[in-house]
């Protein structure tokens, strides 16, 4: 762990590494700025003060610093987790579904405290069942898959390997049939005729819409409007899970 063996060094080891659990487990007796300094202390840290000052402002914990745990909501518990996973200045955070249960406004608040933590060099290890979480947080993803790894991949990477594009002309007559002329392209009738679907490769030639949309004005079919959409990290985790059933 950063050169220092989990073994032999695990106290160097585990000094570098912060962990906010799943579950709610903090000393219901105890204060938030006592609870938060004494897990500092565990890790063999000096007292500091102003820096626990800041993570509890940072996770606004602040106004409830002389609080004991017990009275408060189960968002601020969730909070209090990762202050205390951060008050001895991790180099590692993991975070284990740290979300859950947690309101719209509170889980803003923590991913720009996570988005700051990651601009600062902390490596940040999330696991989450909210995919559009991972999907605008993680620059490496993996997917986990009834127990084992199905695979780990920059996200990129995987986005470009795996996404795909979808290109829905609306048109303006019902269509019965797809022309034979029109058969390589693998187009779709959707909504009773109505939509006519070209799904491609996030990696395939642009110039193949071109090219349909001038078949499509030569067969004498003609659309109203047209949209895009892409395949988004759920969709990805959707097919590489259903593929395994």
């Amino acid at each position: 762990m950063d050169g220092h063996d989990i073994a032999a060094d695990y106290r160097a080891a585990r000094s570098m590494i912060g962990l906010v659990p799943q579950e709610l487990t903090t000393d219901a007796f105890e204060t938030v700025w006592n609870t938060v300094s004494f897990s500092r202390g565990l890790f063999g840290k000096s007292a500091n003060p102003a820096h626990i000052e800041k993570v509890l402002k940072d996770l606004s914990l602040w106004a409830r610093k002389d609080s004991k745990v017990m009275t408060l909501s189960g968002g601020m518990k969730r909070r209090l987790l990762i202050a205390k996973a951060l008050s001895h200045e991790p180099q590692i955070l993991f975070l284990d579904e740290p979300t859950a249960g947690v309101d719209v406004v509170l889980r803003q608040d923590m991913w720009k405290l996570v988005r700051a933590l990651q601009a600062s060099g902390v490596t940040i290890i999330l696991t989450t069942h909210y995919i559009d979480e991972a999907e605008e947080m993680a620059d490496r993803i993996g997917v986990i898959s009834k127990g084992e790894i199905v695979l780990v991949e920059d996200k990129a990477e995987l986005m470009r390997k795996l996404g795909k594009k979808q290109l829905t002309l609306h048109l303006e007559k019902t269509l019965e049939r797809i022309p034979p002329g029109l058969s390589s392209y693998n187009l779709a009738l959707a909504n009773s005729g109505t939509d006519l679907i070209y799904t491609y490769d996030e990696r395939g030639d642009r110039a193949a819409i071109t090219a349909l949309l001038e078949g499509l004005a030569g067969a004498g079919i003609r659309f109203k409007d047209l949209q895009t959409t892409q395949s988004s990290l759920e969709d990805i985790f959707v097919t590489l899970v259903s593929d395994r059933k």
